[in-house]
C-alpha cells in the first residue's frame, strides 16, 4: 500500500512515480503517442492524404468506455475495501480473544494462555501465507510448536488447520479451569469470526471478475485510443500526440488500476500491506501478554508499505 502524508505537494503529486499507474502503462501511452504523431505526418502533411474522422465515434465509444471503467473500478474498489473490512476484523477479534484468554482463564499457568496467544499469532501470519502463496514454514515453526506446525504444514489450507488446533486448545484449556460455559461459548464465538474472516477472504481471492467482462474492456480501451488521433488530427493538427497522451494516459491508468486493485491480497504497490497488519497483530497480542521487547512496526520502503 502506498504510505504518503495526507496532504502532499503539488510537486508530489505531478511528479511522484511510486504509486502511480505510469510505470505499468508508460510504454502503451508511448506507443499511443508515437502513432498519433504518425497519423499527424500522414495527414495531409506527408503525403497529402487526409484520414480523418469525425469526432462521433469517439464521443459515443468514450461514453460507453467511462461507464464501462467506472463501474469495473468501483467494483474492483469493493474488493479491496471488503478485504481490508476482513483484516479490520481480525485484527479486532484476536484483542478480543487475547483479552477473553487473560481474563477467562487467569487461573490457567502463564505458559498455557501464552500458547493459547501465540495460536492467534499463528492463524495470522498463516492466512496471509494462504493469500498470498507463499510459504508459512518459518512464521508457523516460530509461533506453532513442532508438532503443531508439522500438521498444519501437511494440509494444503494451513490457517483452516491452526484455527481447528486453536478451537482445540480453547476448549481443552476451559474444560481444566472449569470455565462456565457461557463464557466458553464467548471464545468459541470469536474463534468462529476467525473463520468467517478466512472464508470472506477466500472468496474474494477465488471469485475473480468474469475474464469475458476484463477483456471486452481491455479491448475497447485499445480500440478507443487507436481511433483518438484519426478524430482528433483534423481540429488538433500537430497538437494531436499531446492530447492523445493525456487521454491514453487517463483510460490506460484507470484499466490498470482496476487490475491492480482487484486482487488485494497481491503484492503490487497499491494491494493491502498484509505484512504490515501482521506486524501489528503480533505487537498488539504481545503487548497484551506483557511483553516489553517487542517487534519494531514495519516502516514504508520507498513509499511502500508492504
Amino acid at each position: 500500500m502506498i504510505a504518503r502524508t495526507r496532504t502532499p505537494s503539488v510537486a508530489s503529486l505531478l511528479f511522484a512515480l511510486k504509486g502511480s499507474i505510469i510505470p505499468v502503462i508508460w510504454p502503451r501511452v508511448l506507443y499511443t503517442i508515437l502513432f498519433s504523431l504518425l497519423v499527424v505526418v500522414l495527414n495531409g502533411y506527408a503525403f497529402s492524404l487526409h484520414i480523418g474522422l469525425s469526432a462521433a465515434p469517439l464521443t459515443l465509444m468514450g461514453l460507453t468506455l467511462a461507464i464501462f471503467l467506472g463501474f469495473r473500478n468501483t467494483v474492483a474498489y469493493q474488493r479491496w475495501w471488503d478485504a481490508r473490512t476482513l483484516w479490520g476484523e481480525l485484527i479486532i477479534v484476536t484483542r478480543n480473544l487475547t483479552r477473553q484468554t487473560l481474563g477467562f482463564l487467569a487461573d490457567q499457568d502463564e505458559p498455557t494462555r501464552r500458547q493459547l496467544v501465540y495460536r492467534l499469532i499463528a492463524f495470522t501470519h498463516a492466512l496471509r501465507h494462504h493469500l498470498r502463496g507463499s510459504d508459512p514454514t518459518d512464521d508457523l515453526s516460530r509461533w506453532l510448536s513442532a508438532d503443531e506446525a508439522a500438521d498444519a504444514l501437511a494440509t494444503p489450507n494451513r490457517p483452516n488447520t491452526v484455527l481447528g488446533q486453536l478451537g482445540r486448545a480453547y476448549t481443552g484449556t476451559a474444560k481444566q479451569t472449569a470455565v462456565d460455559p457461557i463464557l466458553l461459548a464467548s471464545i468459541d464465538a470469536q474463534i468462529s469470526r476467525l473463520s468467517y474472516v478466512l472464508g470472506g477472504c477466500e472468496r474474494i481471492q477465488g471469485t475473480p471478475i468474469p475474464y469475458a467482462y476484463i477483456l471486452l474492456l481491455h479491448r475497447t480501451v485499445h480500440i478507443y485510443c487507436f481511433l483518438l488521433p484519426f478524430c482528433l488530427v483534423g481540429t488538433m493538427g500537430w497538437t494531436t500526440p499531446l492530447v492523445v497522451g493525456v487521454l491514453a494516459y487517463t483510460f490506460f491508468g484507470l484499466d490498470a488500476l482496476g487490475d491492480q486493485i482487484e486482487d488485494p491480497f497481491d503484492l503490487m504497490p497499491n494491494d493491502l500491506p498484509l505484512d504490515a497488519m501482521s506486524r501489528n497483530v503480533e505487537i498488539n497480542l504481545l503487548s497484551l501478554l506483557g511483553d516489553t521487547d517487542l517487534p519494531a512496526p514495519i516502516q514504508p520502503r520507498d513509499f511502500v508499505l508492504p
